[in-house]
């Protein structure tokens, strides 16, 4: 889809019926608020890709200025945690993520960078969002909030198809087909079965369906393991003019990058990670309610611009691993470099990626 002139925006946890009527773009951070923007025009994208003319010139931070959240010291103090969590029965698998992060002091521009992200890694459920400071709604007067994200994301957290639901975590990850391993396969299958039970909340008893399995999926650089879920919404679930709100309770976060059990999981991340996500691991995408469609990607691989408290400007990304019994900690942290390394070098004005192994923490 393709939008322009910003109509308004809601937080879709204080309003949920709104998302019963029109098209919105939705943003639910994995540990913040959930928001919503509505256009005034939208169209479906051609899939010819972008053309530079529609775009902005992207002037990205050096790949020397990027720092991390946790470096590898600390990331690996973190997996042996989450083992220690699994051998004591608390929890079966937990997702320990990082947050990379370079000064931009100036809002740059987010159609520029899907444009280079787009050629050079391009993604099922790439896209970006941009909406700048100070606007208000032209209907009601009321400030829009803002936001900035582009996404290269390869994951579906959600696709509604009238009463077709689906699904299709993503765990495992290699630089090639022959480096997946039986515990990735191991660990995909669990978190399957979470996005089954998750599904079930909504949908017919019955309905819920694993149509894909260990299914094997290349992009730039790396392969995933990738599974599909479908069910059959509840027919009441379905005409609910609050069906996002159970949809959300339902299933988020996504159970790929939060764990299983996901309670278990949620607490043990909110104890080792040390900055929050924002929208990476989140859901980046939208809803059309005239005709009972959405596609909800997890915000994997996904780039987002704001200030902190000091009004300091600074461009972020998120990267990740599934830990389990099986975890090698270093591996672990391997992993985090191999999902970042190709993205933050195209973001990068030179091409490079920072030294993540002695990096500090992230304002």
């Amino acid at each position: 889809m393709r939008y322009w002139d910003v109509v308004e925006s809601i937080d879709v946890e204080q309003d949920p019926g709104r998302l019963a009527e029109g098209v919105w773009i939705l943003v639910a951070e994995f540990d913040g608020s959930t928001r919503a923007w509505r256009f005034a025009h939208s169209e479906r994208a051609s899939g010819a890709g972008p053309q530079a003319g529609e775009y902005g010139v992207w002037s990205g931070p050096s790949g020397r200025e990027w720092t991390s959240s946790l470096n590898r010291e600390q990331y690996v103090s973190a997996v042996e945690a989450v083992r220690s969590a699994i051998y004591e029965g608390e929890v079966y698998q937990a997702n320990i993520c990082r947050v990379l992060s370079a000064p931009a002091e100036d809002e740059p521009s987010a159609p520029g960078l899907d444009r280079v992200l787009a050629i050079g890694n391009p993604a099922p459920y790439g896209g970006y969002i941009q909406v700048p400071p100070n606007l208000v709604s032209p209907d009601s007067g009321a400030p829009i909030d803002p936001v900035w994200i582009v996404s290269a994301s390869p994951e579906l957290y959600l696709r509604r198809d009238g009463a077709l639901l689906t699904s299709s975590p993503i765990k495992g990850t290699a630089v090639a087909a022959e480096g997946l391993t039986g515990k990735d396969e191991a660990e995909n299958v669990m978190i399957t079965d979470l996005v089954r039970n998750d599904l079930q909340r909504v949908c017919e008893p019955g309905s819920i369906a694993v149509v894909d399995l260990l299914k094997t999926q290349a992009h730039p650089g790396l392969v995933h393991l990738v599974s599909t879920v479908q069910g059959r919404l509840r027919a009441e679930v379905a005409s609910d003019p609050l069906l996002w709100q159970q949809l959300l309770q339902a299933t988020f976060p996504p159970g790929s990058v939060s764990g299983a059990p996901k309670e278990s999981a949620l607490r043990i991340i909110a104890a080792l990670e040390s900055v929050p996500r924002g929208p990476y691991c989140g859901a980046i995408g939208w809803v059309d309610a005239g005709s009972g469609t959405a596609e909800l990607a997890v915000g994997i691989r996904t780039f987002w611009w704001e200030r902190d408290e000091t009004r300091r400007g600074w461009l972020r990304f998120g990267t990740g691993a599934g830990i389990t019994w099986g975890s090698d900690p270093g591996g672990e942290w391997e992993e985090t470099e191999l999902k970042a390394r190709r993205l933050i070098a195209l973001a990068s004005s030179d091409g490079s990626t920072p030294d993540c192994a002695v990096a500090e923490r992230h304002p």
